[in-house]
């Protein structure tokens, strides 16, 4: 398939909760495809349909060191997420330039509905976690610098406004 451009921050979809995927068609399935092209064009370890403008809740995540092995999940929910808390280093393609240090559980059991129609739940840990986190954010209208205080979002926002034009 080919990779998608990223909407670029303040796109209002970026703020606008994703709708929710009755069943799994040909058309989800390519824009699964997609979705995987585009964030390994980033480089990235996950990505949320409503990032390329899709305004659907679907979502790839792959941590995996040597790639190839993205998992595609639609609907997805956190079911339950570990007290111990891991942070990373979390940036978006929709603002480039910046990053900025998160706290999030350091492992999450994520239900949704896989490739097949069926749905699944899954433990994730590690960079893994923190990527399936980021775009369910990302699928309810939120980006990773929401978890920052106003302050330091509104210096991260200045900051890639000026990097970006």
């Amino acid at each position: 398939m080919t990779a998608r451009i990223c909407l670029p921050w303040p796109d209002k979809r970026l703020r606008t909760a994703a709708a929710e995927v009755s069943e799994i068609t040909d058309e989800i399935r390519a824009i699964w495809t997609d979705m995987i092209d585009t964030m390994e064009a980033m480089p990235g370890v996950g990505l949320g349909a409503n990032q390329i403008g899709v305004m659907l809740r679907l979502a790839v995540v792959d941590g995996s060191k040597e790639r190839g092995r993205a998992v595609r999940m639609a609907n997805p929910e956190v079911l339950h997420a570990s007290t111990q808390l891991r942070e990373h280093e979390e940036a978006s393609p929709n603002l480039p330039g910046v990053s900025a240090r998160i706290k999030r559980p350091r492992a999450v059991t994520v239900r949704y509905m896989d490739e097949t129609g069926a749905i699944t739940e899954r433990d994730f840990v590690g960079i893994e976690a923190t990527s399936v986190q980021h775009q369910i954010d990302h699928l309810n209208g939120k980006l990773y610098f929401d978890h920052l205080s106003k302050m330091k979002r509104d210096m991260l926002i200045k900051k890639s406004k000026k990097l970006n034009g």
